[in-house]
């Protein structure tokens, strides 16, 4: 009897045993998380963004229309755009949305009369009201305000009160160019919001820091400003401007060392109320902006994002 007992409970065992080993086999055991690893997303990289800051030079100021010539056959477009003098007359009409051949248009039908307005000299404090000029500018430009431009548009003038510099980037834009334009002597000051201002010249002949303050990562500057031992001092006419571009060259020597491209066109010989020579101005403009595009197109290549200072 003790031994059938002894078989079943072996039995009995085995068969537990057997059991047990069988339900072990059917549970996974446990496993590490699979392991995700995330995919590349390649940032985009943007191009730095472009200033293009155009100097003052009267009548000089037609090379800024062969430059942009060059720049728009390139595919090249600037960000933001600034000027001084008559730059800003420029650089309004190109924020404008004007493309380069309409700024020649506009170059060649100029009317030199259309912006003279004399005034009596006992009774102001110019040869120029100026008030011409800021009608010519809010026809070419639509009436638009600065801050209703294509592109972003900033406007240096001088305050005669305390001889800073004011960069208007909202407003009147052709009462900003008028202010812009007005050189002490030959224009009128130019009163906006209670204050007077006068050329912007005096404070910054090409507003390179002004691109900066604007954004621009790279600066393009434009000078057409005059060597002062290629104008005569024979006369009042040909004094002011000698003794205005004397004063101006320090000036614009610290200020073209912040821009990373200066092109100066060759306008030797080229006055600042010399009307008739807009096309070998345009063409001056033209050939120092392609001797200088290597050196541009080489830069917006080279800088990325993560550099840009």
């Amino acid at each position: 009897m003790r031994m059938v007992l002894d078989k079943r409970l072996l039995i009995w065992v085995n068969a537990l045993l057997l059991a047990v080993l069988a339900g072990c086999s059917t549970v996974a055991p446990p496993s590490e998380p699979p392991v995700v690893i995330p995919p590349v997303v390649e940032v985009p990289q943007r191009p730095p963004r472009l200033g293009l800051a155009l100097g003052g030079g009267a009548a000089r100021g037609f090379a800024h229309v062969g430059v942009i010539q060059v720049l728009e056959a390139n595919g090249i477009r600037p960000d933001v755009v600034t000027g001084t003098s008559a730059g800003s007359l420029v650089a309004a009409l190109y924020a404008s949305g004007k493309r380069s051949a309409e700024l020649e248009r506009v170059a060649m039908g100029m009317d030199e009369a259309l912006l003279t307005d004399w005034t009596m000299p006992l009774a102001s404090r110019g040869l120029l009201r100026g008030e011409a000029l800021a009608r010519y500018v809010r026809q070419a430009v639509d009436g638009k305000l600065i801050e209703q431009m294509a592109l972003p548009l900033g406007i240096l003038a001088t305050d005669l009160a305390n001889g800073s510099g004011v960069l208007f980037r909202r407003g009147d834009t052709a009462q900003a160019v008028r202010a812009s334009s007005a050189v002490p002597g030959v224009f009128n000051p130019v009163s906006i919001a209670g204050r007077d201002y006068v050329d912007g010249g005096l404070v910054a002949p090409v507003p390179v820091r002004q691109a900066r303050e604007m954004g621009a990562e790279v600066v393009l500057a434009i000078d057409i400003s005059a060597d002062p031992q290629d104008i005569p001092a024979n006369g009042l006419f040909s004094l002011l401007p000698k003794t205005t571009a004397i004063m101006g060259q320090s000036i614009n020597r610290l200020e073209l060392a912040r821009a990373d491209v200066v092109v100066r066109p060759s306008l030797a010989g080229v006055g600042s109320a010399d009307f008739a020579s807009r096309q070998r101005s345009i063409e001056a403009g033209r050939a120092a902006m392609l001797a200088a595009l290597p050196r541009l197109k080489q830069l917006l290549a080279r800088l990325r994002p993560a550099e840009l200072h």
